[in-house]
C-alpha cells in the first residue's frame, strides 16, 4: 500500500488486482464486484477480492490503436432491474476509428456475456487516427446521456462547426435519439445531438447535483458546459472552472 499527501488527507493507494490489458474505466456492481474496460477490447470482470472472472466480452472487433479502443463503462440508473450497461469505444471506419456508443444487457452466469447489444450513437465527422478520442459517459436524472468526443487531434475549426460531432459534447436519448430541448435543435446545419461544442479532449466527467451541468477535464485544461433549465442558453467554457 502506498500513501499519497492530498489537501483533504492522505490517500492510501493499494492494488486490488493486477492482470489487467490497458484497464481505462471501471463500473461497481451492486454486489460490489466491478466491470472493468480494457482498451485493447475485452470488458472483464473482478471479484471484490480482486480476483479475475470470466470475461463480459472478449475483444471486439474495434479500432484499438494509440489512445483508441474500449473507453468508457456506464451502468443505467435502473441497472439493478434492467441489467442495461452502456458502452463507448472506437469502432473501426474508412480507414480510421470513430467514436460509437453501445446499448446492452449483462447477462450473469456461467458464461457472462452482453445480450439486445444495440449501437445506438455513431460519431459523424473525419476519422481518427487513434489520439483525442473522448469517450466519457453520465447519464442524467431524465436518464439522458452525455457523451464526450475528442477533436481527433485534427484540425482546430472542426470543433467550432455544428455539423459535425469532433471536439463536442453530445447528449442523447438510451435509445440514441436527440431530445427535443437540446440547444441546437432547429438551427440550419447543426447536428441536433450537440450539447456543447469547442473542446479538445475531455476525458472525465461528472453531472453536478441538481443542475444540468457536464463537467470534467482533459487535455489541456477544465472544461463546464452548462444549459439553463429555465432558457435556452447554453454557456460552453473550456478554462478554468
Amino acid at each position: 500500500m502506498r500513501c499519497f499527501p492530498a489537501p483533504a488527507g492522505n490517500l492510501k493507494v493499494q492494488t486490488v488486482a493486477s492482470g489487467l490489458v490497458y484497464p481505462w474505466s471501471l463500473a461497481f456492481l451492486p454486489d460490489g464486484r466491478m466491470l472493468v474496460a480494457e482498451r485493447p477490447g475485452r470488458l472483464r470482470i473482478i471479484a471484490a477480492d480482486g480476483r479475475l472472472l470470466a470475461a463480459a466480452r472478449e475483444r471486439a472487433e474495434g479500432f484499438a490503436v494509440s489512445q483508441a479502443g474500449l473507453m468508457d463503462i456506464l451502468l443505467a440508473r435502473d441497472f439493478a432491474q434492467s441489467r442495461t450497461i452502456f458502452v463507448c469505444y472506437a469502432e473501426a471506419a474508412e480507414g480510421g476509428g470513430r467514436i460509437a456508443v453501445l446499448r446492452a444487457r449483462l447477462i450473469e452466469d456461467e458464461s457472462p456475456r452482453l445480450d439486445d447489444a444495440t449501437v445506438i450513437f455513431r460519431q459523424k465527422g473525419p476519422v481518427s487516427r487513434g489520439l483525442n478520442i473522448g469517450c466519457r459517459m453520465v447519464q442524467a436524472l431524465d436518464d439522458n446521456l452525455f457523451v464526450t468526443l475528442g477533436d481527433h487531434f485534427g484540425p482546430k475549426e472542426l470543433a467550432q462547426k455544428l455539423d459535425n460531432h469532433i471536439g463536442k459534447i453530445v447528449r442523447i436519448t438510451h435509445d440514441g435519439a436527440a431530445p427535443a430541448d437540446n440547444p441546437f435543435i432547429g438551427n440550419r446545419g447543426a447536428l441536433p445531438e450537440i450539447w456543447a461544442y469547442g473542446l479538445r479532449n475531455a476525458q472525465r466527467s461528472r453531472l453536478q447535483s441538481g443542475r444540468r451541468k457536464a463537467m470534467g477535464a482533459g487535455a489541456p485544461d477544465p472544461w463546464v458546459a452548462t444549459r439553463s433549465t429555465s432558457s435556452r442558453k447554453l454557456k460552453t467554457t473550456a478554462g478554468r472552472v
